[in-house]
């Protein structure tokens, strides 16, 4: 049940995300995150509230709404990476989320066992690898892809995210999810009104907003489900699968060709974030 729920939370995640590349190729990134939050937030409450269930206490609603936050950090900087960046290349890199729960618990005075430090090695050689694009005028260096930056602020978004998920879901996996998706809402809509963007789309986007907010929110909820039922490192290792669902859309839907040494070095981001969560 473990392994079911965080493949299908991956591949939730993997859909969401491509949706809100997509998105954020035509619409402001602020408007994504505010309309497609928004299309969660409703059902969520309305499950959790369903549910019966008591609100967590002050430690688990603190991780909850901090979990909110950083998830919502990390999908600004993922959905703008897609958007500038080629989908293939910044995918993999904010795969890398393991990384940070592993020096989360480095903080707590968790050693790393072996296996973690050689994902750690195999997995920077990845984003180094998958990050770096050769110039095209002869002779002049390689730079650095477009979208990597924001990869990696996703990369570290993305890992407070699960560590607070991790630490809230116990007491209560609906309110986890509401207060985490609420938190959300309330920054999207505090930085629409700080750039004084207008929260509207075309009606023929709504659709592609809706599925967004469905898919992430959906995701969400069978990675906290598996959280509760499964080990952390397993569940992570096996939702920071996500990144293949975006690239295999993205190659058939956009036909984005990224070079053979960056899918090599994006293949190994992911082998390496692996390691890390299975150590």
């Amino acid at each position: 049940m473990t392994a079911l729920l965080a493949l299908a939370g991956a591949g939730a995640w993997g859909v969401g995300d491509f949706l809100g590349g997509l998105a954020s190729r035509r619409l402001p990134v602020v408007t994504v995150l505010l309309l497609s939050q928004l299309a969660g937030l409703a059902g969520v409450l309305a499950w959790a509230l369903a549910t019966g269930e008591r609100l967590p206490g002050p430690a688990e609603a603190a991780a909850a709404v901090g979990a909110g936050a950083a998830g919502l950090a990390g999908l600004a900087a993922l959905y703008r990476g897609l958007a500038v960046g080629a989908m293939g290349i910044v995918a993999p890199i904010s795969a890398a989320a393991p990384l940070v729960a592993l020096a989360v618990d480095a903080v707590r005075g968790v050693t790393p066992s072996a296996l973690q430090w050689a994902g750690v090695a195999v997995a920077l050689a990845g984003i180094a690898l998958v990050s770096h694009e050769p110039a095209r005028p002869a002779g002049a260096g390689g730079r650095l892809a477009a979208g990597v930056g924001l990869a990696l602020v996703a990369a570290v978004g993305f890992g407070l995210f699960v560590v607070g998920l991790d630490a809230a879901a116990a007491a209560s996996v609906p309110w986890t999810i509401a207060l985490a998706r609420a938190t959300s809402v309330a920054l999207a809509l505090a930085a629409t009104l700080a750039t004084r963007t207008r929260p509207a789309a075309p009606r023929s986007l709504l659709p592609l907003l809706l599925g967004v907010g469905l898919f992430d929110t959906g995701a969400n909820v069978l990675v906290a489900q598996a959280t509760t039922t499964g080990t952390a490192g397993v569940v992570a290792v096996l939702s920071a699968l996500y990144p293949l669902v975006t690239i295999a859309l993205a190659r058939l839907v956009l036909a984005e060709r990224v070079r053979a040494p960056q899918r090599a070095g994006g293949l190994a981001a992911l082998a390496g974030a692996a390691l890390v969560a299975a150590g």
